[in-house]
């Protein structure tokens, strides 16, 4: 049976592998309404970093960073959160470890808003000392997936929401033994202004700790989401892997990687 997962990997199938990538999920622990694990962003984007890693026979999936910054929903129970600056580190840390190795791209799989900031910090660090460094990543999973499918998958505020309508979908297709439904709630902030981002606390907009319509969500909704989630990111390694991942086409200051 193939092993892509590093955790579950001795040195020498390690060295054995001939692995020349590497996939990194992060994600969170906190609170995902009533009905959903505490760790649903860590869940779901290892889980989407082990599916695309079964693909291909040089992609190793990293252990998933369990914990992201999660300040704006510490009025909920059961938050563990970085600062900004510690989850910055993390990140950095782990790509520069990556480097160490010799492994040079380098996939981001997030699944929680918080990191969203972090790992664009991150990255731009790493590139500044380690210009050789190719990273990409999949910042909002929930939002892609919402770009990808037909515009009527979604029933209530286009699958969107913390634990909301699109995240619980997903969570019912991998992981239903994990999910309590008949705890579903249905809460859609309806006062928030047109053109500008909110910078909230989570509690100013919901008192269940989510948001959106999680009782739309359907295991039928969340495998629609799979696919297109794991076809874009296959398609994306594989347009990189055709210019080895080399992203000038002019023909001007282009870097080999070795």
């Amino acid at each position: 049976m193939k092993n892509y997962e590093a955790y579950k990997m001795t040195a020498n199938q390690f060295i054995n592998g001939k692995y020349n990538k590497v996939i990194l999920s992060i994600g969170s622990c906190e609170a995902h309404g009533y009905h959903l694990p505490l760790g649903t962003d860590t869940l779901v984007a290892y889980k989407l970093a082990c599916e695309v890693a079964e693909h291909y026979d040089d992609i190793l999936a990293l252990p998933p960073i369990p914990i992201g910054y999660s300040g704006h929903y510490d009025n909920f129970p059961f938050t563990l959160t970085f600062s900004y600056d510690t989850t910055i580190r993390v990140l950095y840390d782990v790509i520069a470890s990556v480097l160490r190795n010799g492994i040079k791209r380098i996939i981001i799989i997030n699944g929680h808003d918080g990191n969203i900031a972090p790992i664009e910090i991150a990255s731009r660090q790493i590139k500044e000392k380690y210009p050789d460094a190719r990273i990409i990543a999949l910042p909002q999973w929930w939002v892609t997936a919402g770009e990808l499918l037909p515009k009527d998958t979604f029933e209530v505020w286009d699958g969107l929401g913390h634990a909301g309508e699109g995240e619980t979908s997903i969570m019912y297709y991998y992981y239903p033994q994990w999910c309590e439904p008949e705890l579903a709630k249905s809460v859609v902030p309806d006062n928030l202004p047109p053109y500008v981002d909110v910078k909230w606390d989570f509690a100013e907009i919901t008192d269940t700790g989510q948001t959106g319509d999680a009782t739309k969500a359907s295991a039928e909704k969340g495998k629609k989401m799979h696919d297109v989630l794991v076809k874009c990111l296959i398609d994306a390694i594989d347009y990189l892997n055709e210019r080895d991942w080399n992203y000038n086409t002019t023909g001007h200051a282009k870097a080999k990687l070795d």
